[in-house]
């Protein structure tokens, strides 16, 4: 099957190239907070109650479990609800009591067909080609309906696992810390996470046990937004630009959901959906261009481990 990418560009203003123009930032990104959200809400809309009918695992390491048991826990089910805690989604069964968490890690990508029409999201899709199962594909669900969910992966870091309430429930409070854009992201527990710390401001966004759901991307862009460098120290931070990194966390990642994310896909969904953060990015895969704010040059280093992004002029 050929997926058709004219219907999505006349319905979103964009042309077949312009869809492929992200394509020198791609490289290996994982899907943060936006992007797993946005798979979510895109799935809660097409397999919530859908019966499975059959299971079929292509690669025994992707569903960290028997394999066996896996695919009789799963057929005849049906998903009653779609979570998501950070990077991680976990769903819940109508009769099994275990829940399935899923994380795409750094090449995970979800892909669900109904018939000709492709709903999918994750690593981007740009060099997938979207004959489906194709050699990436580990496992694959199918529906009373006849549509189908691939878990692809391409390097096998992601996984789909069962797990019980109480190791669920583990995995959430041990892995994972406060969580923007909830009720339990506010500024005095914010602040309290620069406490004796001498790491940089790009280390702390990105620890996950701190603070859930921020990636290389959008530690980038939320360092741009409030003006500060990513390979500050936390200790040398002042209240101000605290509060900045604080509003700009949440401004920037409800900016990026609202878009969809920065998927980087080079095709278009069933339902004419592109994820088009990656044309509103500051400053994150610019390096040599131009700054958006200041006609400065973006800069990339090395903070955290990770490739860092910023303009010279803006963050200082």
């Amino acid at each position: 099957m050929k997926h058709n990418r004219s219907i999505g560009a006349r319905s979103s203003g964009l042309t077949y190239l312009d869809a492929f123009l992200p394509e020198r930032v791609l490289h290996f990104f994982m899907p943060e907070l936006p992007e797993v959200e946005t798979i979510r809400r895109d799935l809660e809309n097409k397999i919530l109650g859908k019966k499975i009918v059959s299971v079929l695992v292509l690669a025994k390491k992707s569903v960290h479990y028997s394999a066996n048991k896996f695919i009789k826990v799963l057929t005849s089910d049906r998903i009653e609800k779609i979570n998501r805690r950070g990077k991680l989604l976990y769903c819940s069964f109508v009769k099994s009591d275990l829940f399935l968490l899923v994380h795409l890690k750094m090449t995970g990508q979800l892909i669900y067909r109904q018939k000709e029409k492709i709903t999918a999201g994750g690593h981007s899709l740009g060099k997938i080609d979207f004959e489906l199962p194709n050699k990436f594909t580990r496992v694959i669900i199918r529906f009373s309906d006849g549509s189908e969910l691939f878990f692809n992966d391409l390097r096998r870091f992601g996984y789909l696992k069962l797990n019980t309430a109480e190791e669920k429930d583990k995995i959430l409070q041990k892995s994972f810390g406060i969580e923007p854009l909830t009720s339990d992201f506010k500024y005095p527990a914010f602040v309290k996470l620069f406490e004796k710390r001498k790491t940089t401001i790009k280390a702390l966004l990105l620890n996950q046990k701190l603070i859930a759901g921020i990636g290389n991307i959008y530690a980038d862009e939320t360092c741009f937004c409030a003006g500060v460098r990513p390979d500050r120290r936390v200790g040398k931070i002042n209240e101000e630009e605290k509060k900045k990194i604080f509003k700009c966390i949440e401004s920037v990642l409800k900016l990026s959901i609202k878009n969809r994310g920065t998927t980087f896909n080079s095709y278009v969904d069933c339902d004419g959906k592109v994820g088009g953060f990656v044309r509103l990015l500051k400053v994150y895969g610019r390096e040599g261009e131009k700054c958006r704010r200041c006609s400065g040059v973006i800069k990339k280093i090395k903070a955290a481990g990770r490739g860092t992004h910023f303009c010279l002029n803006c963050q200082k």
